[in-house]
């Protein structure tokens, strides 16, 4: 399972990660970082859902997001073996 860390000191809510999530994993909170903005946040009830594609980490502007991939193979993958 992957896994999704947020530096919410650094967001500024533009939202570009909620954006890119295939999963729709990343939502906008009702929480406020020390700057004053609203801030994103990942589901993490929904964390295994997680592919660990690392596009919320590419598109964001403030470097906010920090995905760590698993080593493990999904179920299903085609390359197993």
């Amino acid at each position: 399972m992957s896994r999704v860390e947020l530096r919410l000191e650094r967001c500024k809510g533009c939202l570009l990660c909620t954006l890119v999530c295939p999963k729709e994993l990343l939502v906008l909170s009702d929480q406020f970082n020390p700057m004053g903005y609203k801030v994103v946040q990942f589901l993490e009830d929904k964390k295994e859902d997680c592919t660990g594609c690392g596009f919320c980490a590419e598109i964001c502007p403030d470097n906010v997001i920090t995905v760590f991939r698993s080593n493990e193979k999904k179920r299903g993958d085609k390359n197993e073996g």
